[in-house]
């Protein structure tokens, strides 16, 4: 498994032809406490960087994009029950939904932890 970050704090774990996808601890203790999140349908097809899922929080909404080209094989059901779940564990059950990628070949243009991590100290 091979895990990868977007510029938009999207994190993906990699498996194969398969990818789980959530949010990173960086961009979920910029939301605050997580109140609603909600999850695409099994099925859905997605594009690069359009709207996957939605999160809200005390302090704002926001997208949660699709970080590569899919379809979406599961949204995370926990989520609707607990959407604390994203605050206290958003790198792990916390994650929003998995997908089989279509074009693997995009996952060139995403960064590894180490880049990600100088990234975010830009900020």
């Amino acid at each position: 498994m091979a895990r990868y970050f977007t510029d938009e704090h999207e994190w993906l774990d990699v498996t194969g032809d398969e990818a789980t996808v959530g949010i990173t601890d960086y961009a979920q203790s910029q939301l605050g406490d997580i109140v609603f999140v909600e999850v695409p349908e099994a099925g859905k097809d997605v594009k690069k960087g359009e709207d996957a899922a939605v999160v809200e929080s005390v302090k704002a909404a926001s997208d949660v994009y699709a970080p590569l080209d899919g379809t979406i094989t599961e949204g995370n059901a926990a989520l609707g029950d607990d959407p604390s779940l994203v605050n206290t564990d958003p790198e792990g059950e916390g994650w929003f939904f998995k997908l089989t990628l279509a074009d693997k070949s995009q996952l060139d243009g995403l960064m590894n932890e180490a880049a990600y991590k100088d990234f975010i100290a830009s900020l």
